[in-house]
């Protein structure tokens, strides 16, 4: 029998097509590997090499600010800039930065230093600057005796006054080089923004190759509508060679400003300077090793800070200011008025706290000129108080009534007090016997005075020493703190006043104090006080912010609603509505009344007003307080608060005059003025 034929195997024929397969694909595998190492091997060097440096931001323009009624009161203007960006260079190469763009640009030198010029020597010549070190202090600097910082001084030091003149021409040059080596790495910066022509502009851009770090940019300018009017109040921002004040410097860090940036240093520009600054847009650099720039990636983009809209309509501001110099121009053509230099008005809203002007005023002689002329005080509404006066006698009648040292309709005889040791203390004629309501109608001192002795549970009697409770100070400045005389008002500003109280707790300066002629108050405290008459008894917070918008890039129309200010009630007085009826119908017989203390400025208006006079026997404690003695001259200082019209208030006034005369002759500058802001504002609300 036949064996039968062997089968043939495929096993080793698969295999050499399995090894053939792998040796393929080996081949492409090393051919694209060694085609990227050819063609992209270094940038994928580069690429393993680089690392994350910094994050960088760069500024946007600052929001606006508007007037109630929507017109730009502040705004930005674009302005040619230099920028230079520290990219991790070297010295020399700053150096050599510097003297290409010297000769492109003007730049002021007045900020170079002594110690910058011997810098830039040092630069330029190192031979000869090692050469001023002696061997014996090399071999103590081996022996570490002398640090770097000692050879450092050392040859500065030796620079003589013939080497140094040489740099005299080379002064831009060393302006550029220290700004250059006193920025923030990665962090552009301001070089030049004034003046900056658009040939130096053109010159710059078309050299930018050559100049490494160098830029050219659109910066801006804090530019104003309505030029001074309010200037001291909208507040100022830091230049760009300023950067970060000192004094809130870890402050700004904390919050991610870089260190030259430009912020509100003052007033409005301050107070919401996170609101108006914006969010900054923020760039990644990649560096390489050697700290060079390769990338940059943008994180987030810049967004430009929101636009405030004020309470201030800038049209009665710029009316209460004429109204104010040229009145005061007035004052001073009359006796006594040497030491008269300032006065102001606050207009408000006594249902919300709306401040509507907040204008100041103040004469003084300029360092410049030598002229006296009349400059924007409008700070001092809020940061400078006075004696007021008879103003503040609600406040006191209405003390009178809660603490029930007097009730409604309470008399007292006008006749002056005598207490021992002190001068006989009177209203300013005799009145007669006065309920609280004529009291107020004809500015009596007396019947304040009685107020007040029966506040403190005091006893009078002609001649006699008068003993009163030492707490009565206090609860008489407690309650005059709830109407906001003597206290921070709450405004939305910067470094508000409270004024300045006597030390003294004899009984005589109680009875200067309820008659306004003891502490000190502003106007913008005056304003609150009167408001909260008005309304009857609701403490308002002023304030001159009325809404936060959005910005509209290349339109001068605010955007959408942030947020709005909402009126804020800080305190209600605790006062019967009966009570407040009554101080409110002597405010009205002030002005509207035959015998009241206005009714002569203020009886042929149609508005019916409603308020108080106030004049104050004070000491002058101005500019020119050097000039006198121990002692300062005596004056007097005049105010007025008010309201209209009286039957629903819509605005409520103070006017306040301080140091209007000396002697006797009044020259009313707290009536007239009051007069023509009152008729003003309801002339243009017809409009």
């Amino acid at each position: 029998m036949e064996n039968p034929k062997k089968k043939k195997s495929h096993f080793p024929v698969r295999l050499n097509i399995l090894f053939f397969s792998v040796f393929f694909l080996f081949s492409i595998l090393i051919l694209r590997l060694g085609f990227v190492q050819i063609v992209y091997g270094e940038n994928f060097k580069r690429d393993l090499e680089r690392k994350e440096d910094i994050t960088v931001s760069n500024p946007v323009p600052r929001g606006k600010m508007y007037d109630r009624d929507f017109k730009v009161i502040v705004d930005n203007i674009p302005k040619n800039a230099i920028t230079f960006t520290n990219e991790g260079f070297s010295q020399k190469e700053m150096l050599e930065t510097a003297e290409k763009l010297a000769k492109l640009i003007d730049k002021k030198t007045d900020k170079v230093t002594v110690h910058d010029q011997r810098d830039y020597w040092f630069l330029k010549h190192p031979d000869l600057v090692e050469a001023k070190i002696t061997k014996e202090e090399k071999l103590l600097y081996d022996a570490k005796k002398l640090s770097d910082r000692d050879l450092y001084k050392l040859k500065l030091e030796r620079i003589s006054p013939e080497e140094l003149k040489e740099t005299n021409q080379a002064l831009e040059v060393i302006a550029l080089y220290r700004e250059f080596i006193n920025g923030y790495k990665y962090t552009p910066q301001i070089i030049k923004n004034e003046n900056v022509t658009e040939q130096e502009i053109a010159a710059v851009s078309e050299n930018l190759q050559s100049l490494p770090g160098v830029d050219t940019t659109t910066d801006w300018d804090r530019a104003y509508s309505f030029e001074n009017t309010l200037k001291s109040v909208l507040g100022k921002v830091t230049k760009s060679d300023e950067g970060l004040p000192a004094d809130r410097l870890d402050y700004y860090l904390s919050r991610g400003y870089s260190r030259n940036d430009r912020v509100g240093k003052s007033q409005l520009e301050l107070q919401y300077e996170d609101i108006l600054h914006g969010y900054k847009s923020k760039v990644k650099n990649i560096t390489d090793k050697s700290g060079n720039v390769i990338e940059t990636q943008p994180i987030t983009e810049g967004k430009k800070g929101n636009d405030l809209v004020l309470t201030i309509d800038m049209d009665l501001q710029m009316a209460v200011d004429k109204i104010i110099e040229e009145e005061l121009w007035a004052a001073k053509q009359w006796p006594g008025t040497s030491l008269t230099d300032r006065a102001y008005v606050v207009l408000m809203d006594p249902r919300n706290g709306e401040v509507l002007a907040m204008s100041g005023k103040k004469i003084e002689r300029s360092k410049e000129t030598g002229k006296v002329e009349m400059i924007d005080d409008a700070l001092g509404t809020f940061t400078t108080t006075y004696n007021v006066g008879s103003a503040v006698k609600g406040a006191t009648v209405l003390t009178g009534y809660k603490t029930g040292a007097i009730s409604p309709g309470t008399v007292f005889d006008d006749a002056g007090l005598k207490i021992q040791g002190t001068p006989l203390k009177k209203s300013y004629a005799y009145l007669g016997k006065l309920n609280e309501i004529n009291a107020l109608k004809k500015s009596s001192n007396v019947y304040m005075f009685r107020t007040a002795i029966r506040i403190g549970k005091g006893h009078y009697e002609y001649d006699k020493p008068l003993n009163i409770d030492n707490s009565t100070f206090d609860t008489i400045r407690k309650s005059f703190a709830a109407f906001g005389l003597g206290t921070r008002t709450g405004i939305d500003l910067p470094n508000e006043q409270t004024g300045v109280k006597g030390q003294s707790n004899l009984p005589g300066y109680l009875l200067d104090l309820v008659i306004g002629q003891y502490d000190t108050y502003s106007a913008i405290q005056l304003a609150q006080y009167v408001s909260t008459i008005a309304n009857g008894g609701y403490r308002m917070q002023p304030h001159v912010v009325k809404q936060i918008r959005e910005p509209v890039d290349g339109s001068n129309e605010p955007g959408p609603v942030v947020k709005d200010i909402n009126p804020t009630v800080l305190n209600t007085i605790d006062a019967k509505k009966i009570w407040m009826n009554r101080v409110q119908t002597g405010f009205r017989k002030v002005m509207q009344e035959p015998g009241g203390t206005a009714y002569k400025f203020f009886s042929d208006v149609t508005y019916s007003p409603a308020g108080k006079t106030g004049t104050a026997e004070a000491f002058y404690d101005g500019p020119l307080r050097s000039h006198f003695g121990k002692e300062p001259p005596p004056v007097m200082n005049l105010s007025l608060v008010s309201y209209a019209p009286s039957s629903n208030p819509e605005v409520a006034m103070a006017v306040l005059v301080p140091w209007a005369y000396a002697g006797k002759e009044d020259n009313r500058a707290n009536l007239k003025i009051g007069r023509r802001v009152l008729d003003m504002y309801f002339q243009m609300k017809k409009k």
